[in-house]
């Protein structure tokens, strides 16, 4: 069987081709995003059962690189890459949380919840970080002059780059906006020793600068227009399915902010139709923050326009994005995936991550989003009780912890607490605790 191969491509259909291992992000001759492109016809040699057994036989290893949930997808991903050369953490292969009593008070019949934040850095960007990565790394060895990688971030993408740079021992720099990411997410990147610009502008000013600084090819782009990025994130379609034995969801949920991961998740879902391993496609759900909705926006017109917007400051500030790199990727994928855009008030979306909370998750504001989503498309019965329906939780919610105090202390801007749950302040008296506690557990029992 022949050496599997991976190149860059124009996704604006002229044709142009780049090697994996170029520093390029655009088009050189239309302008266009590129996105990793495959040789289908050599990955065909292989049967979809033949693929099936060799995923489920890497799964959860120790054998490298292997044990990954990325790099078990090693030959769909980056094949071109040495095992030697990848630098991985052995992310992914997270969990599948079983929200059965969250499903229960909405009318959900069979929901669940993809935990991607259950991961190195805590989200689900260490799935395409350590693809982009793993290339650069191997550019290194070879030869090329890259003397660090960089990214624009809200926080996320920073944590993600600076962990895996560290480990391949690669300089990293981040630019954040100045007071508006979580303390736990400018934190990570500095204690892994990045170099953190704190830039007074908002993440799109963040993304025309990185943009500037890397036209110097001997700093790397590591934001998600780099397709490097796509192909890792997109593991979590195939992940999804492998633990259903192969069953499609009917349903999947993302909160998009730079909208990279629903056309990542659309590439993993296409690959394994094309490849044979499934037979019917899902139907994609992106949610989007009411204040910064600039896709959701465009959902509204049918996709006959997009206009990027300047954003509001929203609780979901990883997605607080107002003119999204990977705009045309994501639609794109919506239309091939029946897709549906919606959106969430701050209201909404904090006493939704509140809610699904008291059933034993403990959700991050931008899954907070996609549950909104949930509530507001069962209610307009535009999802089904018994579609088997998957929210994708980007992060833990404990890198968003300034969000869960807010919301308990009743102290979060445009949100009605409705579920804040206050510590009982009492003297240290069995008595009063008694009481306190026979109130308590009376009015529980009404709710």
């Amino acid at each position: 069987m022949g050496r599997y191969s991976a190149v860059f491509r124009c996704i604006g259909g002229c044709g142009e081709e780049y090697p994996l291992d170029e520093v390029v992000y655009n088009c050189r001759k239309c302008g266009n995003l590129l996105e990793v492109s495959h040789d289908m016809d050599l990955l065909r040699h292989r049967s979809a059962d033949e693929w099936k057994e060799l995923f489920s036989h890497r799964m959860g290893t120790t054998r490298w690189p292997f044990g990954s949930g990325v790099w078990s997808k090693k030959e769909w991903v980056a094949p071109n890459v040495e095992d030697e050369n990848i630098v991985s953490m052995f992310e992914g292969n997270t969990n599948m949380f079983w929200a059965k009593r969250f499903g229960e008070m909405i009318g959900m019949n069979d929901l669940w919840v993809k935990m991607c934040g259950n991961s190195h850095t805590g989200s689900f960007k260490d799935l395409g970080m350590t693809v982009l990565v793993s290339v650069v790394n191997e550019m290194i060895r070879r030869g090329k002059k890259i003397k660090a990688v960089a990214c624009a971030s809200t926080g996320d993408t920073s944590a993600a780059l600076a962990a895996y740079a560290a480990y391949a021992g690669i300089p990293s720099i981040v630019f954040l906006p100045r007071n508006k990411i979580s303390i736990a997410q400018l934190v990570q990147p500095v204690s892994n020793g990045a170099i953190v610009m704190s830039l007074d502008t908002d993440f799109d000013g963040c993304m025309r600068i990185v943009k500037e600084i890397t036209k110097d090819d001997s700093i790397y782009l590591a934001n998600s227009m780099n397709s490097l990025r796509i192909e890792g994130q997109k593991s979590i379609s195939v992940e999804m399915v492998q633990q259903f034995d192969w069953e499609v969801p009917d349903v999947v949920i993302i909160p998009g902010g730079n909208l990279g991961n629903v056309s990542a998740l659309g590439n993993g879902f296409s690959m394994m139709l094309e490849l044979g391993l499934i037979t019917r496609k899902p139907r994609i759900v992106l949610a989007q923050a009411e204040k910064a909705n600039p896709l959701y926006l465009s959902y509204k017109t049918g996709f006959r326009e997009f206009s990027p917007i300047t954003p509001g400051k929203t609780l979901a500030s990883a997605i607080q994005i107002g003119d999204p790199v990977s705009v045309n990727k994501a639609i794109k994928a919506l239309k091939q995936f029946d897709g549906i855009v919606e959106q969430a008030s701050e209201d909404e979306l904090a006493n939704a991550a509140a809610l699904a909370d008291r059933t034993g998750l403990y959700a991050c504001p931008h899954t907070g989003v996609a549950l909104a989503a949930l509530l507001k498309l069962v209610e307009k019965k535009e999802i089904s009780p018994n579609e088997r329906t998957i929210i994708v939780s980007t992060a833990h919610g404990l890198k968003f912890s300034e969000f869960k105090v807010g919301y308990h202390e009743g102290t979060l801007r445009d949100v009605e607490c409705r579920y804040a749950n206050r510590p009982l302040e009492l003297p240290a008296d069995a008595g009063a605790v008694r009481e306190a506690l026979d109130r308590e557990l009376a009015a529980r029992a009404k709710r």
